[in-house]
This record gives structure tokens, C-alpha cells and sequence, in this order.
């Protein structure tokens, strides 16, 4: 319900939703599948991915009344892409993701609403932060040996959003550092 305010709050605003990014990450403790607790996997498939799918229904709705098409972005994450030991949750979320971005791109491709995913690597946030502290290892993982910033992750979805990407729909763009060319 919440999602779905949001949205007419915006078509009430500017009178119909072009664009939308669809942001959302938590994760939970570093466990393996056999002993992640399923609180943790309820909350994080909850924020990670339903909250993406409810996002979706909404701006594609609202997209639709407004007769103009439009584009849409979910943040998923290269762990969308490849496994990662002790992450089942996000992973699983950010799979998802994926796929729901996938199917929706074909159902709505001839309504002229295009639906892309970004998939960040490590990127200095919040999330990235324990105690206080970031965690220093995560830059490591990637080739360029550095963290990504918001504003690069920023740049590619602003791309997506763009009529420069047209042609584009259905697709997943890594911005990971080359995290997955491994």
C-alpha cells in the first residue's frame, strides 16, 4: 500500500511516472544455507526482492494509465549473477531480481516500458560498513582493487533511464569492478 501511495503521490506531482529505480539491499550474517535462521531469509527476500516486485507493480500500472510508456531500473547485484559463501538470502534476492526484471521486460516490451537491471559490485555504502568500519577486504575481491561509489553505479542506471538506451530492455549491466570476469 505504501509502494502504491508512493507511486500516485508522483503521478499527482508530475501527472504520469516515466522512470523508476528500484533500490533496495539488506543482508544478514555471514551463514550457510543449513543454518541460516529464516527470519533472516524471510526479511531479506522481503526487502530484497518483494519490495522490488510491489515497487514494479505499481510504476508499471501507473506507467501503463499514463499511455507514455516508460523505464525502469531495479539494483540488483553480482551476486544476482554468481554464488557467494554465507550470502544464501541476498543471493537468492538478488537472483530474483534478476529474473523478475527478465519477465517483465518481455511482458511489457511492446507497451513501450523497458525494464533493465544494474548489478553493482562491492560499492562504498552504508551497507559495506560494520561497526562503524568498512570492510576493507571487499575491495580486494574486485580486479580494479577498489570499491565502486555510488555515483558510477549511479551513471549506468541514469543511462538505462535515458532515451540513449532504447533499444535496451531486458538486460543486466555488471558494474563490479570485473568482480564476475573472474
Amino acid at each position: 500500500d505504501a509502494l502504491e501511495r508512493a507511486v500516485q503521490a508522483a503521478v499527482g506531482t508530475f501527472g504520469r511516472l516515466d522512470l523508476a529505480v528500484n533500490n533496495a539491499g539488506v543482508t544478514a550474517g555471514r551463514e550457510p544455507v543449513g543454518t541460516t535462521p529464516a527470519e533472516d531469509w524471510q526479511r531479506v527476500l522481503d526487502v530484497n526482492l518483494s519490495g522490488v516486485f510491489y515497487s514494479m507493480r505499481a510504476e508499471i500500472t501507473a506507467m501503463l494509465h499514463g499511455g507514455g510508456g516508460g523505464s525502469i531500473v531495479n539494483m540488483a547485484s553480482v551476486f544476482g549473477t554468481v554464488g557467494f559463501a554465507g550470502s544464501a538470502p541476498y543471493v537468492a534476492a538478488k537472483h530474483g531480481v534478476i529474473g523478475l526484471t527478465r519477465t517483465a521486460a518481455l511482458e511489457y516490451a511492446t507497451r513501450r516500458i523497458r525494464v533493465n537491471a544494474v548489478a553493482p559490485g562491492f560499492v562504498d555504502t552504508p551497507l559495506l560498513h560494520v561497526d562503524g568500519r568498512r570492510q576493507r577486504g571487499a575491495a580486494l575481491l574486485a580486479p580494479i582493487q577498489r570499491l565502486g561509489t555510488a555515483e558510477e553505479v549511479a551513471e549506468v542506471a541514469v543511462f538505462l533511464l535515458s532515451d540513449r538506451a532504447s533499444l535496451v530492455t531486458g538486460s543486466v549491466y555488471l558494474a563490479d569492478g570485473g568482480l564476475s570476469a573472474r
